[in-house]
């Protein structure tokens, strides 16, 4: 089947669940992971499709990488799936239906995507940086990382 099929296949699955999407990770020909949409049955506002797919796959093929792989995910994917796109490095993403049809189905990433394009300063969530102790002894734990000699980036 092709994987984009696939993907909203698993988005109708979604509908019960929390919402109308689906995705899948592909390795070559190979399906490594795929998800369905669980934000309301885990409770979880993380548990997009996408998000579901990635974390699946990771755990399969016992990586943190996601290199080599394509997600097919049956909408374009919000900013949190983008940044988890991203971090796991996935090498391409292909998408059914657009943000603004999301955002026409009642979905509301176009304010996140409007808030990131904003200074920090200007944002509606306010970020406070800690004060100057807790800064040191974080900084510290930074240091302490950057002083190893073994460990894994990412």
């Amino acid at each position: 089947m092709n994987p984009l099929h696939k993907a909203i296949d698993l988005s109708k699955k979604g509908l019960q669940f929390g919402g109308p999407f689906g995705a899948v990770v592909m390795r070559g020909d190979e399906i490594v992971g795929e998800g369905f949409n669980l934000v309301t049955a885990r409770h979880d506002p993380t548990a997009h499709a996408e998000i579901v797919a990635i974390r699946q796959a990771c755990r399969r093929l016992k990586t943190h990488s996601l290199a080599g792989c394509v997600l097919y995910t049956s909408c374009e994917p919000c900013p949190m799936c983008l940044a988890a796109i991203m971090w796991a490095k996935l090498d391409k993403v292909y998408y059914a239906v657009t943000r603004e049809d999301a955002a026409a189905a009642g979905f509301a990433d176009a304010e996140i995507y409007q808030q990131l394009a904003l200074s920090p300063e200007a944002r509606q969530l306010e970020l406070i940086q800690a004060l100057e102790p807790e800064r040191i002894a974080a900084k510290t734990v930074l240091d302490m990382w950057t002083a190893k000699t073994e460990k894994c980036l990412y």
